[in-house]
């Protein structure tokens, strides 16, 4: 027989024995005043902390929530200002195009007037 069939024989044939551990209530009636003064303030330590971080995190949403508000407006100032910059050269290149087109067309009257009084004579 091998090692392990031993231990299993012996484990199955030994006598049952139910032992019982005794339990120490903190809130019953073999616990002390003090203990439980002990475990309640533990219990308004654990409380204060859970609201402590509530509060903490809510502090960081409201703060992310500004964050991302202001980076929102920044976005759009810079937005309208390249827009309003754009508007500016946009004009500028168009006010120099029809100056310069109507400098060509003056230049070109002019030419064909000269051209005209060259061949009258």
């Amino acid at each position: 027989m091998t090692s392990f069939a031993v231990v299993a024989r012996l484990i199955t044939r030994a006598p049952r024995v139910r032992a019982s551990v005794p339990t120490r209530l903190v809130h019953g009636t073999t616990s002390t005043r003090k203990e439980a003064s002990v475990c309640d303030k533990a219990s308004e330590a654990q409380q204060k902390v859970a609201k402590k971080a509530d509060e903490g995190a809510q502090t960081i949403s409201d703060a992310a929530g500004n964050l991302k508000d202001k980076a929102k407006n920044t976005a759009e100032e810079a937005w309208d200002k390249v827009k309003d910059t754009t508007e500016k050269i946009k004009d500028t290149v168009t006010g120099k195009t029809e100056e310069t087109k109507e400098s060509i067309k003056a230049t070109a009257k002019t030419v064909e007037r000269s051209m005209n009084t060259k061949n009258l004579k």
